[in-house]
């Protein structure tokens, strides 16, 4: 229990912080800081917001107490900082390898954490963080404070630099965490400096028509899904339903077996234990099995079809999208035949390809040939099933590969089929492809040539924050050295991903608190001042993005597959009409020193961290502006940030919004995000289908490249995949 004068000087602190809020009599002398906070929060109100910092603050001491009585000492970093990092190495809860760092650092680090940064946390905030990602010992036993997960994810992302500068870039991660101008990914945020951690937040497989590629596919699934990882599979090489095996016709069961397979891992390998796995699934619109497929997620039918623990999402070429538009009839083809018979494979093209055709030539090739078996059907039919999946479940998301492939920077070195369970990551991707061989003193070698696996590296910048601060290539440049040394710092048990993590050395930097930001500039959502303003905050982001990738590459070398990449051609800057005398000069710069990362942006769903930092969550509006977190354990108040009596009015929900403003937005975001983003659709449950179709024909026509969730009104979705929360 804290004494009265501890007790004084927090009300003196909330008295000269928050003048205009009264403390009354619920403060007692004879309560724990944890009662204390929860009688904080029962004042929080929609026209008092600011309670949730009196409660965050109540909530910190309670940590700060738990602590002091875990260790026996009053918290005193300057002394004792070092003593208990080489404490928990020893203990192994730390990672080995922050034993390079001398005491003397270690001192210098302490002397860097600032207490008077919890200030910047609301209640939800510092619960979130506490509950989840600080160190604890088995039984629960907290064995961390919130400035010290900052610091030592700092000190574990930077472990690695020359000793030489590795002080300062510790200092000045820490700074940009700290001051909550950025998040790491949900599993870097709970694991950095942790032993055995695994930093990447998901993947994405191709799996090859081949039934041993097809279970290893599934064993790689399991161990991603062991670790905390979430993925997406890319289905559409499988041959269709009623597809020949070995030329027997007619027998193949198509991709829906393969999908029970994979429901099952989701279901029973979990990520660490907190959660079921998080897989979702891709296939081709001119793929056979396309209905069974749309049919898989929904709550009636046979349920020997249904694959409810699944996402689903739909890879989509421009061809298609022109057929709903004009009513025009569409074609299914089994992806097996089309190779036997045409002699290529009808997903390995797309619009506008390199010199080999295009992929509506090669669909007209087929379409043609009538010893090819075919479904012929009307293409809005499929559209139908599409939306009516999306009104019931949120999914089939929806993945324009034409326009991800024409804007891929590493064309060069491959396809992109599908994206990951959020719909942000779009990287080079193809099949692992095994062979065994008997050998003569009776041993068997299994031998793998991998494929490209995808891996994702995540991180966020508060927009709401850094651009208030002023501090946009600060932080865009330490964040991108911390991504870039993720990849090198991490051990990935699936060994293609750690092949092809190395090859592209890709990142995804995302952004939170658009909604935040624009209510603080007095934008209204609705508005082409907002669709302005979405242009000239992501071109600042972009170009302070690619600046910083390119030094680091003169630093440190280029990533190796970098040789006839858009980046080197010039081909990336032109697309986007970078065409300024500073974008050219940086275009002239990357040409030759190169760029580190061959992929640099993806804006992920970032729910959990947006929640820490105190802002909104991604690119999304607010869904209201009080509401209950509602967890197993927990229902907490939140209100929206920085909500006032001036930012009310410009806080409109998700669901009262013009979805049109929200594509025009998206639109202009896409330009300068040279992967993808998670952009959600809020529609009222009585929507009409022609309603939706425009929504989606609109998306396609203004160039994005995925939407994710369909979130009707009577749609619930209990929350986006953790692992990509950046």
């Amino acid at each position: 229990m804290e004494t009265t004068v501890e007790k004084r000087s927090m009300i003196e602190k909330v008295k000269e912080r928050f003048p205009h809020l009264t403390i009354n009599e619920w403060w007692k002398e004879d309560v724990t800081w944890e009662t204390r906070a929860l009688d904080a929060l029962n004042q929080l109100e929609i026209d008092t917001p600011d309670w949730t910092y009196v409660a965050g603050q109540c909530y910190l001491n309670s940590l700060y107490e738990q602590i002091e009585q875990t260790r026996g000492w009053a918290i005193d970093w300057d002394n004792r900082f070092a003593n208990w990092v080489q404490k928990l190495i020893e203990d192994g809860f730390y990672d080995q390898r922050l034993q390079a760092y001398s005491i003397e650092e270690l001192n210098e680090f302490a002397a860097t954490i600032n207490r008077k940064q919890d200030d910047r946390f609301t209640y939800i905030g510092v619960k979130t963080l506490a509950d989840r990602y600080l160190t604890r010992y088995f039984d629960g036993t907290l064995l961390e404070l919130p400035q010290e997960r900052w610091m030592i994810i700092a000190m574990t992302l930077m472990v690695e630099e020359p000793v030489e500068k590795r002080v300062e870039l510790v200092k000045e991660s820490y700074w940009a965490l700290s001051n909550l101008y950025m998040t790491v990914a949900t599993p870097t945020l709970a694991n950095a400096g942790k032993k055995d951690g695994q930093l990447s937040s998901c993947f994405i497989d191709t799996v090859e028509d081949d039934l041993r590629a097809i279970f290893d596919s599934c064993t790689d699934a399991a161990t991603v899904s062991k670790n905390g990882g979430g993925l997406g599979l890319y289905l559409g090489k499988i041959r269709a339903k009623g597809s020949s095996i070995r030329g027997f016709k007619g027998v193949s069961s198509g991709v829906i077996p393969w999908m029970k397979q994979l429901n099952n891992v989701a279901v029973s390998v979990d990520q660490l234990g907190q959660r079921q796995g998080a897989i979702a699934v891709y296939l081709d619109v001119w793929h056979k099995d396309i209905f069974s497929f749309l049919d898989s997620k929904l709550n009636n039918g046979d349920e020997r079809q249904r694959t409810h623990d699944l996402f689903t999402a739909v890879s989509i070429p421009d061809a298609f999208m022109e057929a709903v538009d004009n009513r025009e009839s569409w074609y299914l083809f089994d992806p097996h035949e089309v190779r036997q018979m045409m002699g290529f494979s009808l997903e390995d093209f797309y619009d506008e390809n390199k010199g080999e055709g295009s992929f509506r030539e090669r669909y007209q090739q087929c379409v043609k040939n009538n010893e090819l078996s075919r479904v012929e059907v009307q293409a809005i039919d499929i559209m139908k099933r599409i939306m009516m999946s999306q009104l019931e479940t949120g999914s089939p998301f929806m993945f324009y590969r034409d326009t991800a492939n024409r804007l891929n920077p590493n064309r060069h070195n491959g396809m992109i089929y599908g994206s990951n369970l959020c719909t942000e990551i779009m990287q080079n991707m193809s099949a692992t492809t095994i062979e065994e061989e008997l050998l003569e003193n009776g041993m068997i070698t299994v031998t793998k040539k991998p494929g490209d696996y995808v891996v994702c590296n995540l991180s966020s910048l508060s927009i709401a924050n850094v651009m208030k601060d002023d501090v946009l290539e600060r932080v865009i440049k330490i964040q991108i050295r911390m991504l870039d040394n993720v990849i090198d710092m991490n051990s990935l048990d699936v060994k293609q991903a750690e092949l092809t993590n190395k090859t592209y050395r890709a990142i995804g930097g995302g952004t939170y608190g658009w909604h935040h930001h624009l209510a603080r500039k007095g934008i209204r959502w609705e508005s082409d001042e907002a669709v302005a303003e979405v242009d000239r905050v992501y071109e600042a982001i972009n170009y302070a993005t690619v600046q910083a990738s390119m030094e680091l590459a003169k630093e440190k070398e280029a990533y190796p597959a970098f040789p006839n990449s858009d980046w080197e051609t010039g081909e990336y800057f032109e697309k986007r009409q970078y065409d300024s005398p500073r974008w050219k000069e940086l275009q002239t710069e990357v040409k030759k020193h190169g760029i580190r990362n061959g992929y640099l942006l993806a804006v992920a769903p970032n729910a959990t961290t947006s929640l820490i930092a105190g802002s909104t969550a991604s690119i999304d509006p607010i869904f209201s502006k009080f509401y209950m977190e509602e967890k197993k354990n927990y229902r907490i108040p939140v209100v929206a940030p920085d909500l006032s009596a001036e930012t009310t009015w410009l806080y409109k929900s998700a669901h009262t919004i013009d979805q049109k403003w929200s594509i025009l937005q998206n639109a202009k975001r896409q330009r300068h995000i040279d992967q993808g983003i998670s952009f959600n659709l809020y529609v009222p449950n009585t929507v009409r289908a022609k309603e939706l179709l425009d929504l989606h024909l609109l998306a396609w026509e203004k160039g994005l490249k995925t939407t994710y969730y369909v979130r009707s009104t009577s749609v619930s979705i209990e929350e986006d995949c953790e692992s990509c929360s950046s």
